[in-house]
């Protein structure tokens, strides 16, 4: 699923920034794979719950997967939403955020393989450093929504075309919050700690609020 997720996450946005939105058609049968093996797993792992009653590392290990399975899900339907709002013109609107929607698309998909290869490893303090990484693409996310909101209010006849980069860097966030919510998993089912809603603090935080 994390390998499908990927494909269907950069094909997609290989698309928009093409302007292909025949790209759709293969994005929408790898989301179709991706609900599938959804599915699979989660009656598996309800399966050896209730044939297995495991315990310590392995419950953990199979209470993660079950959330894990679901957001993976949603990054999948992501890339459809971003396969669906490209279109083979956009006037200037793309072109004016290439380079921060390009870092957002490649700092996720880097945040989303990190985490599931974190998760294969079992390594919570690569896990950690996933977690670091979301405030950056929030802030390329706003900047991204900003220059648009500013180029359709001067330039109307672009405002379809900035809409849909809008929803594109909307899309590229939330993958990027799906990953984050991986990587999360990912220490809790190392370390048994629930970091969720803002309990996670960099390296070095703690010991910065103590002494002041």
């Amino acid at each position: 699923m994390g390998a499908r997720c990927e494909q269907a996450v950069g094909l997609a946005f290989e698309g928009f920034c093409r302007g292909a939105p025949e790209v759709a058609v293969d994005v929408e049968a790898l989301d179709v794979e991706i609900d599938r093996e959804e599915l699979e797993t989660d009656a598996l792992i309800l399966r050896i719950l209730a044939l297995r009653q495991p315990v310590a590392d392995d419950l953990r290990l199979l209470a993660t997967a079950l959330r894990l399975v679901t957001d993976l899900e949603r990054i999948g339907d992501e890339a459809v939403n971003i396969s669906e709002r490209t279109a083979p013109d956009n006037g200037d609107a793309r072109q004016l955020v290439s380079a921060p929607l390009a870092s957002m698309a490649s700092t996720a998909l880097d945040m989303l393989h990190r985490a599931l290869d974190a998760f294969v490893r079992w390594d919570a303090t690569d896990a950690s450093q996933v977690l670091a990484c979301d405030d950056a693409v929030d802030a390329l996310c706003a900047t991204t929504i900003a220059a648009m909101t500013a180029h359709m209010s001067e330039h109307p006849g672009d405002v379809p075309a900035g809409l849909r980069v809008i929803r594109v860097a909307k899309d590229l966030e939330r993958i990027a919050d799906h990953a984050t919510n991986v990587a999360e998993e990912v220490i809790f089912m190392v370390r048994a700690d629930d970091v969720r809603h803002g309990r996670w603090q960099p390296a070095g935080a703690t010991l910065v609020a103590r002494a002041s």
